[in-house]
């Protein structure tokens, strides 16, 4: 089932306007999720919105918006004030400039979306818009209202789409002067500096992003899994310090020593294997419950990497997909 939009409305360049939507382009919705439980009971816990004062429910319609001013003084502000607001972005997104790629800070970016057509028509205003963007190997820089509030938004083609990524305010981004003043300056020696180099140069690969997996998501399934089939859950070791690196410069030869041993990694050119299929949602991933089997078998809990190998094949699956 396609997700739902986000917003629609219009995207508007000088007098061209064409009806778009905007979808979310990430989801976290399969990753493993847990809700809190009385342990007693084994009941959900429910949470009720209450008087800080006098303890008593108070329904929906009976809360509003408060800006604090003092300790116990808000300002009281309404659905129907801010609605008043009527800003211009609320349905349309206006290309207001068009700046490089380059100069957008990552320290800007929150979230990307899709924007496509809305409906049947406008496909012809669109595709200009999105060629226009393209062929000035530009991006165009909006706005857009997402609940209540408005965003910069940066416009970028991608296929036979946009791209649109949310950009933060400059208020709200920290200055690193705050962070970085107390890094201390240093002497970097030629030898050190090659080195170095040498060991990036040995890991340089493209990005892939389906050649990384979530080890903790994958962890999260393992331990289910083992609860569900009633192994018995031992807890690791604590790993063991390596200490403090004393010498720089052994810490680096060392390093570049056991980047030489490791396995070489695949040639570019060499054929690709194929997508595993992708598993939607945590049911997929998550095995049957084996019922009897599993305690009339207690041998299985002294094997944990035949237990583990199903659950970790199906955290690879969806992760790649």
């Amino acid at each position: 089932m396609a997700p739902r939009a986000n917003w629609k409305g219009f995207l508007r360049l000088s007098l061209v306007t064409c009806p778009v939507a905007l979808y979310p382009a990430t989801s976290e919705s399969e990753k493993v999720s847990f809700n809190q439980i009385n342990r007693k009971t084994g009941h959900r816990i429910k949470y009720s919105k209450v008087d800080a004062e006098t303890g008593e429910e108070v329904t929906n319609d009976d809360i509003v918006k408060g800006y604090k001013v003092d300790t116990d003084t808000y300002i009281e502000v309404t659905k129907g004030e801010l609605d008043e607001l009527a800003l211009d972005s609320t349905h349309t997104i206006d290309i207001d400039e068009f700046v490089p790629r380059s100069d957008i800070d990552s320290r800007y970016l929150i979230r990307p979306y899709y924007l496509v057509p809305d409906g049947k028509v406008g496909h012809d205003a669109f595709a200009v818009i999105r060629e226009t963007i393209r062929s000035m190997d530009k991006v165009a820089i909006g706005r857009v209202v997402l609940t209540n509030r408005e965003h910069i938004i940066a416009l970028e083609p991608l296929g036979k789409g946009l791209m649109g990524t949310l950009l933060r305010y400059p208020y709200e981004v920290r200055s690193e002067q705050d962070y970085f003043d107390d890094i201390q300056d240093v002497t970097i020696t030629k030898d050190m500096l090659d080195l170095a180099k040498h060991i990036v140069e040995k890991k340089s690969a493209d990005f892939r992003p389906e050649n990384f997996e979530d080890h903790y998501e994958a962890a999260l399934i393992e331990l289910i899994n083992k609860k569900r089939n009633g192994v018995a859950i031992t807890a690791k070791a604590a790993p063991k310090s390596s200490g403090n690196v004393i010498n720089l410069m052994d810490a680096l030869k060392r390093s570049l020593a056991s980047t030489d041993t490791a396995a070489p990694a695949p040639a570019p050119k060499a054929k690709a294997k194929k997508p595993k299929k992708r598993v939607e949602g945590q049911r997929e991933m998550l095995l049957p419950i084996s019922g009897k089997k599993a305690k009339d078998e207690p041998k299985k809990a002294e094997e944990p990497k035949k237990a583990e190998k199903p659950a970790r094949t199906s955290a690879r699956s969806r992760k790649a997909g």
